[in-house]
């Protein structure tokens, strides 16, 4: 039992659980921050310049609950225990997604900006007689003839 949790010790003190862990914390903070921006800054004016449309009420009836309809809201139709089909909220989710997923791609290019290009692997070698570049693996040039040597 010791040795557990020497180990468990061990796991939790790596770098990488601890990045992991506040990654996590930081994306759920992210992703809240998002939803919010989407439902309270962005999809209002959209509702607004499409007639009014309040997206989270936008929703299709596909079996009536206890009381029957029309329901005005989404919430009045959930407590007849009416069975919807919720598209406005699916809306509000995709934009969203592409919201998160726009923030999280220009994050990556901005920090592969950041790290140096590798090397391109070598593919050639200078000929000693006429200096123009030919493949590794060549025996002789293709511009001067000559025969290469290993050491070249």
């Amino acid at each position: 039992m010791r040795q557990f949790f020497k180990d468990f010790k061990t796991f939790l003190q790596r770098g990488s659980v601890i990045d992991l862990a506040v990654a996590f914390v930081i994306g759920t903070a992210f992703s809240a921050v998002v939803t919010s921006l989407v439902k309270d800054i962005i999809m209002p004016p959209i509702g607004l310049i499409l007639g009014k449309v309040d997206f989270s009420n936008l929703f299709l009836v596909l079996h009536e609950g206890k009381t029957p309809g029309p329901y005005v809201t989404l919430a009045a139709a959930e407590k007849a225990g009416a069975v919807t089909w919720n598209y406005g909220l699916f809306i509000m989710a995709v934009i969203s997604f592409i919201i998160i997923a726009l923030v999280i791609f220009s994050l990556v290019r901005v920090v592969n900006r950041l790290y140096p290009k590798p090397a391109a692997p070598v593919s050639t070698k200078e000929c000693p007689f006429c200096h123009t570049d030919v493949p590794l693996a060549a025996t002789r040039c293709p511009n001067c003839t000559s025969q290469l040597s290993d050491t070249h």
